[in-house]
C-alpha cells in the first residue's frame, strides 16, 4: 500500500481503513498503520510513560540518563557551572533526573493506587510529578540528538504528554509527528535524487534511495511491540548499508578535481542515508537538520560536477 494519499478525493485526517489485513489512518497525506490506544487507566499510562523515558534516552546524547536519585547533585552541579558548554550538558543531565524522578514518583502513585489508595490531581505527589515532568521539558531545550546534529524537543517532551492528556488524543499526536516525519523522509530523498540521479556517475543511485525511504516510512510507522517490526527493521537496516555500499562510477582517466568532488557527492548520499535514519528511527521530524542538508545538496547541485 502507498504510504501517501494516491486519491483525488479530499481525505479527512483521522479516516481510517483496511489493507491487505493491516489497519491504516490518514494523517497530512500520509495513510499510517494504525494502533489502538491503550485503555486509559494509571498502570497502563505509567507503562506508556516509562516506554516513553527509555525511548527518549535512548535517541538523545549519552551520559544524561541520571538517576532520579542524584536530582540535588545534578541540580547543584547545574546551577555551580560557569563554563557555557559544560552548563549545557549539566542541563542535560539535570534535566535527564527530573525526568527519572517523575518516573520515580509516579511508579509510587500507581502501586498505591493498586493498593487501593486513591491518589487525586491535586496530591502533592502528583503535583511533584508534573513539576518535574514541566522542569525536564523546560530543560530539554538543551538536550541534543545523540548525533549532535540538533536538539530533539519533540522526542523529550513525550513523556509529559503522556502524564498530562488523555491516551486516546497522546496516540493522536503521534500519528501526527509520524506523518510528519514521513514528509521529511521524503524530502531528503527528494533532495538526493534530484541533486544527484541525474549524475553521470552516479547510475543505479536513484532505486537504491527510493527503496530506502520507503524502507524508511515504514520503520517509522511500526511499533517496536508489533510483531512485523521483525520483518521491517531488518529490510530497513540492510537497505541502509545497501545504499551505504553504493560507488559512484568514476572513469580512469578522471582528474583529481573531478574525483574529490565525486567523493564529496558520495559523502552527502551517505549523510542523507543517516539522517533519514535518524528520522525514522525517532519517529519525529527533524527540521533544523533536514533544513541544513538540503542547503548543502543545493550548494553541490550547483556545481559544475558532469
Amino acid at each position: 500500500m502507498a504510504t501517501a494519499t494516491e486519491s483525488n478525493s479530499p481525505l479527512t485526517d483521522g479516516t481510517r481503513r483496511v489493507t491487505d489485513s493491516i489497519e491504516y489512518v490518514f494523517y497530512d497525506g500520509y495513510w499510517i498503520r494504525y494502533y489502538a490506544p491503550l485503555q486509559d487507566t494509571l498502570a497502563n499510562r505509567k507503562r506508556l510513560i516509562d516506554s516513553l523515558t527509555r525511548r527518549a534516552f535512548h535517541h538523545t546524547e549519552a551520559g544524561i540518563n541520571t538517576p532520579g536519585s542524584s536530582l540535588d547533585l545534578a541540580r547543584e552541579a547545574y546551577e555551580k557551572e560557569t563554563d557555557p558548554d559544560c552548563k549545557r550538558v549539566n542541563a542535560a543531565m539535570l534535566a535527564g533526573a527530573l525526568f527519572n524522578r517523575a518516573t520515580d514518583l509516579f511508579t509510587a502513585i500507581v502501586d498505591l493506587g493498586e493498593l487501593g489508595v486513591q491518589v487525586s490531581h491535586g496530591n502533592e505527589l502528583m503535583r511533584q510529578c508534573s513539576d518535574c515532568f514541566q522542569e525536564a521539558l523546560t530543560l530539554g531545550q538543551q538536550v541534543k540528538h545523540h548525533s549532535g546534529c540538533e536538539g530533539i524537543d519533540e522526542v523529550w517532551g513525550e513523556p509529559f504528554k503522556a502524564f498530562t492528556m488523555p491516551i486516546a488524543d497522546f496516540y493522536q499526536s503521534r500519528f501526527i509527528k509520524i506523518a510528519q516525519s514521513m514528509r521529511e523522509i521524503d524530502q531528503v530523498a527528494d533532495c538526493m535524487i534530484e541533486v544527484f540521479c541525474s549524475r553521470a556517475f552516479f547510475d543505479g543511485l536513484e532505486a537504491l534511495i527510493i527503496d530506502y525511504a520507503r524502507a524508511a516510512r515504514q520503520a517509522a510507522e511500526t511499533m517496536k511491540k508489533d510483531p512485523r517490526i521483525f520483518q521491517v527493521w531488518p529490510n530497513f537496516v540492510a537497505l541502509g548499508e545497501i545504499l551505504d555500499a553504493f560507488r559512484p562510477v568514476v572513469p580512469d582517466d578522471a582528474e583529481q578535481m573531478l574525483r574529490m568532488r565525486i567523493a564529496y557527492a558520495r559523502d552527502l548520499v551517505q549523510e542523507g542515508r543517516r539522517l533519514v535514519s535518524y528520522i525514522a528511527g525517532a519517529r519525529v521530524p527533524m527540521p533544523k537538520s533536514t533544513a541544513t542538508y538540503i542547503k548543502k545538496c543545493e550548494r553541490f547541485g550547483r556545481s559544475r560536477l558532469p
